[in-house]
């Protein structure tokens, strides 16, 4: 259901659902959850992947869940599976790849928008699907959507539920890079070595001055990014790269 690897400084969160294009039940997203705290707490883990298997990265809610008899409100789902996630994702002091390596609808494709960097191969494509079932927007999507591509684009995809395609979704900036499908997993695989490379606690710093920055005016914002810039400057990759500068050589950041 999810399948979690640590290597090499690198925790694979991989979902394992493909036969309903890893769509989200309680027990995966509890299971997510309970996988991203992990991530926090082991030092060793330097950097976050979070994928799909097959076709699909994540279709979204298992809607066979939400349609029985014994049903919960759609409402907990929100609150107790979904939003956790996302607060986890945006939290966690260790830099989160979404590498999107199919279709990406609903909640799956706003899951992906709320990690820091996303990357998807050439034939991934991103839907807000939820229109299409009478549904609004949730796990975050209403808050990043508009911040990554603007009001108004955002709003049409959202109300029309339009597939976006890898390319088009990067041409617009609504994620980082696109890979060819016989490159995908070879460019996440470098990208997230190069991520769990670099000094942990600065790239953490970065990740908390970003999640501030739209509710920040310029003086809030300058007085953070002093703020952090003092933490990062006492770290000891701070040193480590400052030596290596001034002995121009390649650094070994440690992320303490």
């Amino acid at each position: 259901m999810l399948d979690f690897t640590i290597s090499q400084g690198i925790a694979t969160l991989r979902l394992n659902r493909p036969q309903v294009f890893n769509s989200i039940n309680r027990e995966l997203a509890l299971a997510l959850q309970a996988r991203l705290r992990e991530c926090q707490a082991d030092a060793s883990v330097r950097a976050v992947v979070l994928t799909g298997t097959g076709k699909a990265f994540c279709a979204g809610q298992d809607l066979g869940e939400i349609t029985g008899p014994n049903r919960p409100e759609v409402a907990d789902i929100v609150e107790e599976l979904y939003n956790p996630i996302v607060v986890l994702l945006r939290e966690l002091e260790k830099p989160v790849l979404a590498a999107v390596n199919g279709v990406a609808a609903g909640a799956g494709a706003n899951l992906a928008l709320a990690c820091d960097v996303v990357v998807a191969c050439e034939s991934a494509a991103f839907v807000q699907a939820f229109s299409k079932i009478g549904l609004v927007p949730d796990s975050g999507g209403t808050y990043f959507l508009p911040r990554l591509v603007g009001l108004q684009k955002a709003t049409a995809l959202m109300l029309l539920g339009d597939k976006v395609t890898a390319a088009e979704a990067e041409r617009m900036g609504m994620i980082y890079k696109v890979f060819s499908n016989e490159a995908f997993d070879q460019e996440v695989a470098t990208l997230a070595q190069k991520l769990a490379a670099l000094p942990t606690k600065a790239l953490a710093y970065t990740k908390q001055l970003l999640n501030g920055t739209f509710g920040n005016d310029l003086a809030h914002q300058l007085r953070a990014e002093g703020d952090y810039q003092l933490r990062a400057s006492a770290t000891a990759d701070y040193r480590e790269g400052v030596a290596a500068f001034i002995e121009k050589r390649q650094p070994t950041f440690t992320g303490q």
